[in-house]
């Protein structure tokens, strides 16, 4: 891999445990896909694969282990991985550029 991939899952979709009827997107992947609207220049340099919420998730599992498959994460090129929002929001400013988040 020779760059960063973010794995973010798709913004719509039923949850069966919920009843299957009400839809939903996860706020940590719409903080990020917010983050890339406003900057593309910096999103250009990123691989980014939307995944289906429902668990396994495929190419999440192939790259970071069945046991890392929240999401958002980003995958570093040279193996490592921040799946935790506060973790990736620091990854995708000092790896890639963007703003910090303000505290």
């Amino acid at each position: 891999m020779s760059r960063d991939t973010l794995f973010l899952l798709d913004n719509d979709w039923a949850d069966p445990a919920l009843g299957g009827e009400r839809h939903f997107y996860c706020k940590d992947c719409m903080t990020v896909e917010g983050l890339l609207a406003a900057f593309p220049d910096r999103a250009a340099n990123i691989d980014v694969v939307r995944v289906a919420w429902p668990r396994p998730r495929g190419p999440v599992v192939a790259m970071l282990g069945e046991e890392n498959q929240n999401c958002p994460a980003l995958a570093f090129a040279e193996g490592g991985f921040a799946n935790d929002i506060e973790a990736l929001l620091a990854a995708l400013h000092a790896r890639h550029g963007f703003p910090e988040r303000h505290p």
